[in-house]
């Protein structure tokens, strides 16, 4: 083989070679792109059966003199939730806030809808509590008949902190188990309810969160069951709800003595107001059964 047969018997091998390779890099592009594909499929069915189901109305009450965080906490959650309708819902669109509701509160909270123009049927009612507006709202008409009448077609009645004092004043917690801020939770009682410890208390589609921070918990199990448990996770995740206070006095019986005590002390006058508040919400109840 003289060097001219040699040069061209080279080219020819290497344009062998690189055509070899050209077809081997196809199948394998091709191969992996068949596998991308699944993979995007697979996480796709994932991505709708996690996210997925029907669009969701959720009705939450606010009102002068709440506690922020009984709603903001639950509303985080909610707000994380896809393919959903949330409403805050007071009388007019007057800006509400914790000093009493006006527009010189700290973080006043606008309402998005009234009750009027509520449509009526919620997957989710929810009730924030504070005091002292929840007393207020105990004895208030108005708010009253329109969680008694939206309660009707909603698939869950909620609440969290003092909340449940006033779903208990409208009459939406006889003979349900029901928790409240430690605090008020024996205030139930007088309102037809079951006091019942726990942070978040289930009977039936009653919904009962504990003492403000409560909310949190509250609206993972929500999440829950609106969706399913993976998506609670997820939504958990994402706002790394971790919770590691350093501290562990978050409840009566783990609190110092001394803590306690204080607090006890502290509450006792709200306590008076919140069972003679109770006893009257509920002879308005019985009066008009």
């Amino acid at each position: 083989m003289d060097r001219r047969d040699f040069a061209r018997f080279a080219a020819v091998s290497t344009l062998t070679r690189m055509l070899a390779g050209v077809e081997t890099t196809h199948a394998a592009t091709a191969a992996t792109t068949e596998s991308a594909d699944r993979h995007h499929q697979e996480a796709m069915r994932r991505y709708d059966e996690l996210t997925g189901g029907p669009k969701l109305s959720i009705g939450m009450l606010v009102y002068p003199g709440m506690f922020l965080q009984d709603l903001v906490g639950p509303l985080t959650l909610f707000e994380a939730l896809m393919n959903r309708d949330i409403h805050l819902l007071w009388k007019n669109l007057d800006p509400v806030g914790n000093d009493g509701g006006g527009s010189t509160a700290l973080i006043p909270v606008k309402p998005t809808m009234t009750f009027d123009d509520s449509p009526g049927q919620f997957d989710v009612l929810f009730v924030p509590g504070g005091i002292p507006g929840t007393f207020t709202m105990m004895e208030d008409p108005v708010v009253l008949d329109f969680l008694a009448q939206a309660a009707k077609n909603a698939r869950f009645v909620t609440s969290v902190c003092t909340g449940s004092l006033i779903l208990g004043a409208a009459g939406l917690l006889d003979g349900y188990r029901a928790t409240s801020h430690w605090a008020t939770r024996d205030v139930l009682a007088e309102l037809g309810a079951i006091p019942t410890p726990g942070r978040i208390v289930t009977d039936r589609n009653r919904i009962t969160g504990g003492g403000v921070t409560a909310g949190l918990d509250f609206g993972l199990a929500l999440v829950a069951l609106l969706r399913n448990r993976s998506y609670a996770e997820a939504i958990q995740l994402y706002l790394e709800y971790d919770p590691d206070p350093g501290f562990n006095a978050g409840a009566p019986e783990k609190a110092p003595p001394i803590v306690t005590a204080f607090l006890n002390d502290m509450f006792a006058g709200m306590r008076d107001t919140a069972f003679a508040t109770a006893r009257r919400a509920q002879r308005r109840n019985r009066s008009r059964t």
